[in-house]
Order: structure tokens, then C-alpha cells, then sequence
């Protein structure tokens, strides 16, 4: 699921119509920057653990933006689809884990 929301991030950025300059900028610094965010606070093995509540949390806001940006991409069916596997995975995830 993060890959696909990396991947999602990088579409969006390339896909903004802003100038190749500025397109290549958000198409990969967005997903770098979101990739050094996550092995920093949301990894399992992340430089700085955070507690399973605020690590939900914040997953979901990195996933919740990834479904935006595939949305805003006019990717609708397809963020559709990923939100209802994030939205599942995420579910087994912590359920399971306890």
C-alpha cells in the first residue's frame, strides 16, 4: 500500500500541468519527501516510533492524501479502489497485529 501511494504522489506531480520543471519537481520530490516522512515516524522500524494511535493516525492522512491525488489526477475509479484496499488493509492490519 505505501509503493501504490508513492506511485499515486508521483503521478499526481507529473500530471499538474504546471511546466515540465515544476511537474518533474512535484513528481519526485513529492514522493521522496513522503518516503523520508514515513521511514522517519511510520515505519516499523522508523527512526522515531511513535505510538500505534498516532501512528493510525497519521497513516491515514498519508493514505488519505494519496487517494486525493489520485482523485485530483481524474483518477477517480482508481483512488475509489485504492482507498476501499487501504481502508481494508489497514483494518486487517491493526486487528490482527494485537
Amino acid at each position: 500500500m505505501e509503493l501504490c501511494a508513492l506511485a499515486a504522489f508521483s503521478f499526481w506531480g507529473f500530471h499538474m500541468n504546471r511546466g515540465r520543471f515544476i511537474n518533474s519537481l512535484l513528481g519526485l520530490d513529492t514522493p521522496l519527501l513522503v518516503a523520508i516522512f514515513w521511514g522517519t515516524f511510520i515505519a516499523p522500524k522508523a527512526y522515531i516510533p511513535l505510538s500505534i494511535p498516532l501512528r493510525i493516525i497519521l497513516q491515514s492522512i498519508i493514505f488519505a492524501l494519496a487517494i486525493a491525488a489520485l482523485y485530483f489526477s481524474d483518477k477517480s475509479k482508481l483512488a475509489i479502489i485504492f482507498g476501499v484496499f487501504v481502508l481494508i488493509g489497514m483494518i486487517l492490519m491493526y486487528t490482527i497485529e494485537e
